[in-house]
């Protein structure tokens, strides 16, 4: 799969580049690739996925790879704000399913929902046909908590190629969801995956969502930790404070972090792009 060609500039997060949208640009991008059968997989990275990537060479390599990387958490915005890029707004995953199939441009787009635990795919795809009538949530498949072995892959092939949906909805945990995509969409008889991470507990209740007040000042992440203490802690206790470090020395040139040689490609093919066009 070849970089990116997105036409929109990246901020560059410690060396991931993500994406200066907002949501109805990214709505906008993701109907764009649907209608001319554009394969490619959108992640919705913050904090977590960045510094995941920090420690995983392999999952630079899938972000730069990406159709699209919208900026999940506030800090990615804010990072893209201080770059210059006062466009960049907060994509947050479970906000942007919700956009995209509520989308009027995408009403005839079909969806298969992917992730979550035992039944919990199914009720999400029952409580989106009640919000969203128009809707086509063509299938749902929960994976086993570990990687797919060969008989429930080819299971899940046979699946997507009876269906065809244009979406996949991809739920679940960083980086495994970003690996998931980048390794199966090539396979798989579909357009366009998007990864959502808890996107699936968030719309059927199993997880309560922030006040918008919260997710604007950047806290959101200290509302996930008080409702799930013993599983993200460590996430959020680690990763924020480096986050937090690694940040003002790439803003203060003390340290450089270089974006993967696919995503400087990308950028340098859109700009001359739009050297040709001016």
């Amino acid at each position: 799969m070849q970089a990116s060609l997105c036409p929109f500039p990246r901020a560059n997060v410690l060396g991931v580049g993500v994406h200066a949208v907002d949501m109805a640009s990214a709505v906008q991008m993701i109907a764009n690739a649907v209608a001319t059968r554009r394969k490619g997989y959108v992640c919705a990275t913050g904090v977590h996925g960045v510094m995941e990537a920090q420690r995983n060479a392999s999952l630079r390599t899938v972000f730069s790879r990406a159709l699209m990387v919208v900026p999940d958490g506030m800090p990615t915005v804010w990072m893209g704000h201080l770059q210059g890029l006062r466009q960049m707004r907060r994509v947050f995953g479970p906000d942007l399913m919700l956009a995209v199939i509520g989308d009027r441009a995408l009403r005839d787009c079909s969806h298969f929902l992917y992730g979550g635990a035992p039944g919990v795919a199914r009720e999400l795809a029952a409580s989106l046909r009640r919000n969203f009538p128009e809707a086509q949530i063509v299938g749902t498949y929960t994976p086993p908590f570990r990687t797919l072995d060969h008989t429930e892959a080819s299971e899940l092939q046979q699946t997507i190629d009876r269906l065809r949906p244009d979406i996949v909805w991809v739920g679940l945990s960083t980086p495994k969801q970003e690996k998931f995509m980048a390794k199966y969409l090539p396979h798989l008889n579909t357009t366009v995956m998007i990864g959502v991470g808890a996107a699936f507990d968030f719309h059927t209740g199993r997880l309560k969502d922030s006040p918008a007040w919260v997710k604007q000042l950047g806290l959101q992440w200290l509302h996930r930790l008080l409702q799930e203490p013993r599983r993200l802690w460590k996430r959020y206790l680690l990763n924020n404070p480096a986050f937090l470090v690694n940040a003002f020395l790439q803003l203060t040139s003390i340290r450089h972090f270089d974006l993967n040689d696919e995503s400087r490609v990308s950028h340098n093919v859109i700009t001359l792009q739009k050297q040709n066009r001016g």
